[in-house]
């Protein structure tokens, strides 16, 4: 018998924020990532994407500017 409700998903904030920087590295396992597929809130992926390419463009201007000077 199924029910109507939605999937409650459990991960919190900082599990999607390692999520996403291991992604970033490229090196996620197989089952982690089903894992995080079935487990993660797509809102936190997308905030935690977007906080991550902040950071990642921060560490990028910051060594231009370490090689320019």
């Amino acid at each position: 018998m199924e029910t109507d409700k939605p999937h409650r998903r459990k991960g919190g904030f900082l599990a999607t924020m390692k999520a996403v920087l291991w992604s970033f590295f490229g090196v996620r396992k197989r089952a982690d990532y089903e894992n995080d597929a079935a487990n993660l809130n797509p809102v936190y992926v997308i905030v935690a994407g977007l906080i991550g390419a902040a950071v990642f463009i921060g560490l990028i201007m910051v060594a231009v500017s370490f090689a320019v000077a």
